[in-house]
């Protein structure tokens, strides 16, 4: 006999998720003498963050991994926990409960659930962008503000969306006549919506975006994943 690797037995197709999450704890974190089926209920946040940096590079097939702010905000989504420094969240365990039974504050899904549609977003639709570095992705809507507030109409970023699965969304600044200045968010963009019209199409299109935080022109940045537009008559 021997320990297999681990295995999950779905009846429906809405069972995949948790699945998935399951063989993810199992195979990052149990001991390899272990007892059959015993997997720590609490893991270090540090390795958590390995594991999910592992699982998205290898899900998206790209060589750009996720960063220390990252990291950041993972934490303070995980954790419901904003006034931690990042220093605080690397001394802190989590546990299988918080990765992917408690529904988020707020939502109505996990922890897990929100990052594997984010993993399929990016994988599916942007998986170019987030390696040319055009997507900051995990990031809070109220950091976008603290980082927008300061910059010149039309300045925009990317995140992925808080309240949906699987959604990125645009963040850019409107400055009225007063010079005072107000974020908006974009209403985000599912998979299916970027399988009908690309993301860097999308952006080009919006005439209100104009620099890619921090101050990189949409074109430049953007450009070399525009599509060439058809006329009628092709």
């Amino acid at each position: 006999q021997v320990l297999s690797l681990p295995i999950v037995v779905i009846v429906h197709g809405n069972q995949d998720n948790n699945a998935k999450a399951t063989v993810l704890w199992d195979n990052a974190f149990s001991e390899i003498d272990r007892v059959p089926f015993v997997v720590a209920e609490r893991v270090p946040w540090e390795k958590m963050c390995d594991t999910l940096n592992l699982k998205f590079m290898a899900e998206v097939q790209t060589t750009k991994g996720l960063l220390k702010e990252h990291y950041f905000f993972l934490a303070q989504k995980i954790f419901n926990d904003h006034s931690a420094s990042l220093e605080d969240f690397q001394s802190r365990s989590v546990s299988w409960a918080q990765f992917n039974k408690e529904i988020l504050p707020g939502r109505g899904f996990t922890f897990w659930q929100w990052f594997d549609g984010v993993l399929d977003l990016t994988k599916r639709c942007l998986k170019s962008y987030w390696s040319d570095r055009l997507i900051i992705g995990f990031i809070s809507k109220q950091y976008v503000c603290k980082l927008l507030s300061t910059e010149p109409d039309g300045t925009f970023l990317l995140r992925f969306s808080d309240s949906e699965i699987g959604g990125v969304t645009i963040a850019h600044v409107i400055r009225g006549k007063d010079g005072s200045s107000q974020v908006e968010n974009i209403q985000p963009f599912s998979a299916k919506d970027l399988s009908i019209r690309s993301l860097g199409d999308r952006i080009r299109d919006l005439g209100q975006l104009r620099n890619l935080y921090p101050n990189t022109p949409k074109d430049q940045a953007f450009g070399s994943h525009y599509n060439k537009e058809q006329t009628g008559k092709d």
